[in-house]
């Protein structure tokens, strides 16, 4: 308003209330569901419906609900799938995009429903996950035919590596011989598609230009905001050209170099600006070709018998990722370009007068095909595992019934912390499986392990099921995200919490979930 009224720029520096009580956060979602399996844990088929709290304007709340409908079915194939979504409008302020963008909403309700078929029927937790994999020409519920599919290779690999089941039988003689503290692990696994909903915005585009010193300079239509994404494409131009890193220095980002530029979202980044920038290298190395033969002659050599020939030492690339949308020969949507993969298996210990709890341990297994920079792409996994957790497990966005918010600055909101990392967190990668469709061979790294941390949730909720069964509960019960302590210490049902009419528990229906 007071831009528009004086017709100048305003520069508005909020204190953390203001801030927190005017911006959108991700979309609070309601899942309920109905869900058809076999004796063994087979599901046979699956009616999800997603309700999305927008707030008080569409903003992105239409996009971002196409993304959870679409990736909630994680690495399941289920034959006979319906998901209906549904754009809630409330008095609360607008709802936005944020890193997981509704997939991890989403994936959470699909492992929730997994997590309820086993522990309605004490199964196997890996075993029913194995079950429902996806396999390599399986369909997905919107259509794509699953090719390079390495959810096994992920899933055996963090089994191996977390030392699953030996772990499994300690956790469960912890708990047999403790009353108030308890131990629980889950593994999950990840399937994420990468590609933007919107085809028009899979492009990019680059500027190369070669100076007569021999120095470089490139512009790229990607944000640089902490990534790794300006030094990955020093890197790209790097192995191209055949120079070292020093040699190239990086423009920031502006339409005057590089214009029309995609938003730098859905971990798309790499893939796409990658990509304009190999094409751009390769121009100019295709013009340098014919002053390479002389024996013993250097970049600086080329480059100068080129600028005294008049060759061009400017290029510019232009990517656009193929194949997306209806494929009539397979009669297949592709939404997505290609899938990362990837597994987590955390173990937890939880207070049960408390509600605290630790993550004792966390092993990850990434598939990000061949890694542009694996010190990158490993921190990016930790940051965003731990960045997942503050959402499952501890940020707590409270608002009254009249729609004023409650948890309001950081004295009363609780984000992850250095104590919240866990004690013992191992990252790899998976070894030997190349990306075909991507800037050599990688894969995005982005958004996708946000859902890793899944596995933390879960893992409590296995440790509050040992604390309810010393006091005869056994079976499914509903906990909702974020697993906050209160709601831990809740969830726990002993002679304590028989003195709160108010618990958690036979307040929701048992075929629903909140995130």
């Amino acid at each position: 308003m007071a831009a528009t009224k004086y017709n100048k720029p305003v520069r508005i520096i909020l204190e953390r209330d203001d801030d927190m009580i005017m911006t959108g956060t991700r979309h609070p979602f309601l899942g309920k569901y109905k869900v058809g399996y076999s004796r063994d844990g087979r599901i046979t088929c699956l009616d999800l419906n997603l309700y999305a709290n927008c707030g008080n304007s569409l903003d992105m709340s239409a996009a971002m609900l196409q993304d959870a409908m679409k990736k909630c079915d994680n690495c399941y194939n289920i034959p006979n799938f319906r998901v209906t979504g549904h754009l809630c409008k409330t008095n609360i302020r607008s709802n936005t995009a944020f890193r997981g963008f509704g997939t991890l909403q989403g994936m959470f309700v699909m492992e929730s429903i997994i997590q309820h078929i086993i522990d309605d029927n004490k199964l196997d937790p890996v075993k029913v996950r194995e079950l429902n994999f996806y396999r390599d020409g399986d369909r997905t519920h919107y259509n794509q035919i699953i090719t390079e599919c390495n959810i096994n290779s992920c899933w055996e690999e963090c089994l191996k590596q977390s030392d699953y089941y030996t772990r499994k039988s300690k956790v469960e003689e912890f708990n047999r011989t403790n009353r108030w503290r308890k131990g629980g692990l889950s593994i999950i696994p990840l399937k994420y598609g990468i590609a933007f909903g919107l085809k028009m915005l899979n492009q990019a585009g680059a500027l190369i230009n070669v100076y007569t010193d021999g120095s470089v300079l490139l512009a790229h239509g990607g944000v640089e905001m902490g990534q790794g994404l300006h030094t990955k494409m020093i890197q790209v131009a790097s192995a191209t050209l055949g120079i070292p890193v020093d040699r190239i220095h990086i423009d920031e980002t502006g339409t005057n170099t590089v214009p029309n530029t995609s938003a730098t979202a859905a971990s798309t980044g790499s893939d796409l600006n990658g990509m304009a920038v190999k094409i751009a290298c390769e121009k100019i190395s295709k013009r340098l070709e014919p002053y390479k033969n002389e024996k013993g002659s250097t970049w600086n050599d080329w480059v100068l018998k080129a600028y005294s020939n008049r060759v061009s030492l400017s290029a510019t690339g232009f990517y656009k990722s193929p194949g997306l949308g209806h494929d009539p020969d397979t009669d297949s949507d592709n939404s997505f370009f290609y899938y990362s993969y990837g597994a987590s298996c955390s173990e937890v210990e939880i207070d049960c007068l408390t509600g605290d709890h630790s993550v004792i341990r966390t092993d990850i297994v990434m598939d990000v095909g061949s890694s542009l920079n694996p010190a990158i792409d490993i921190g990016q996994i930790e940051g965003a595992f731990i960045q997942g957790y503050g959402l499952y497990m501890l940020e707590d966005y409270k608002i009254s019934p009249s729609g004023t918010l409650i948890t309001k600055g950081p004295g009363n909101y609780k984000i992850p912390s250095v104590g919240n990392i866990p004690r013992q967190f191992n990252v790899s990668l998976l070894k030997d499986k190349p990306n075909t469709r991507a800037v050599y061979s990688s894969k995005a790294i982005g958004e996708p392990p946000l859902l890793l941390s899944i596995s933390v949730f879960m893992a409590t909720k296995s440790a509050i099921m040992s604390a309810r069964y010393e006091t005869g509960r056994r079976g499914y019960f509903r906990l909702d995200s974020p697993a906050t302590a209160d709601c831990i210490r809740m969830a726990c049902q002993d002679e304590f919490t028989k003195q709160f009419p108010l618990s958690q528990e036979g307040t929701h229906s048992p075929w629903s979930v909140r995130l």
